[in-house]
């Protein structure tokens, strides 16, 4: 059912996944501070004509807005025994978007919490928290689960771990690097798809990092040992920071674009946007 929608987007070609939801969010209002799922969940007109505008302009898939409704994530706002309502309540927002006309995502994250040695979170302890989100946004029907701007290839195997115990969802990894394609916590981006293939995720690539410009060797290095398809989610360039604090990207769409229509020649064959990106980045992918 489910995995063969995944499939017979596999046998189309590329696929186009949406472009960035908090950069977005903020732009229409949301302030700084706040929880960014809790906030998305009292405002369901705003979330659902952003990821209709994705729709429109050509994705295929669109993330639910669960990213960081984990316990520790929304412990941190006081909304942690609302958990199971935020992410049903989410992933069910994304399925009327959606209309039908885009698989829906269930989306996770890093905790920020590094696991031991290197941090202080225990295997189990992670293993638990994404156990606990699992279970409520798989009960609201997603077509699939991405994990995406972990950190390492341990974090990334836990959730795998976690997400086989609660379903059989196709699962999408994606890992933020440095541009020479080391991983934050150790390792390297090739590493990681070699491992995560191995424990049977359906794709395995990199989000948020930096631009599309600076990627296409890493690309190329992940294509060289995937057996399965390579995504590729970067930033619209490097951020620059205003006197507010805010982040500002600078690459504009059909750059972006340009740039990702070589990550694609390298091998990606899932794309989308990830922070400074909107609808009509998608737009423009569609286009190339």
């Amino acid at each position: 059912m489910t995995c063969k929608n995944f499939d017979a987007l596999l046998s189309r070609g590329v696929i186009l996944l949406d472009g960035a939801m908090g950069s977005q969010l903020r732009s229409k209002g949301m302030p700084v501070g706040v929880s960014t799922e809790l906030w998305a969940y009292e405002h369901p007109e705003v979330v659902e004509a952003l990821q209709r505008a994705y729709v429109d302009a050509g994705s295929d898939i669109i993330y639910a807005p669960t990213f960081s409704a984990n316990r520790l994530g929304l412990e941190m706002h006081g909304v942690a025994s609302r958990l199971a309502e935020i992410n049903g309540g989410l992933v069910e927002l994304s399925k009327r978007a959606a209309g039908g006309r885009a698989l829906v995502a269930g989306d996770f994250t890093t905790t920020g919490k590094p696991l031991e040695p290197v941090g202080t979170m225990s295997y189990q302890a992670l293993l638990d928290i994404y156990r606990e989100q699992l279970e409520a946004v798989v009960a609201a029907g997603p077509d699939l689960l991405v994990a995406e701007t972990m950190l390492s290839i341990d974090e990334c195997a836990c959730f795998v771990e976690a997400a086989k115990s609660v379903c059989d969802l196709p699962i999408l990894c994606t890992l933020t690097i440095e541009a020479d394609g080391h991983l934050l916590f150790g390792g390297t981006v090739v590493e990681a798809v070699e491992t995560l293939q191995a424990l049977g995720v359906s794709a395995v690539g990199l989000n948020c990092s930096v631009g599309p410009d600076q990627l296409e060797a890493v690309v190329a290095s992940m294509k060289a040992v995937a057996t399965v398809p390579v995504i590729a989610k970067p930033n619209a360039g490097m951020p620059v920071m205003d006197d507010k604090g805010q982040a500002h990207y600078s690459m504009p769409p059909e750059q972006f674009a340009a740039s990702m229509a070589k990550l694609v020649k390298a091998g990606a064959s899932i794309i989308g946007g990830c922070c400074g990106t909107g609808p009509e980045y998608i737009a423009a992918l569609r286009r190339d």
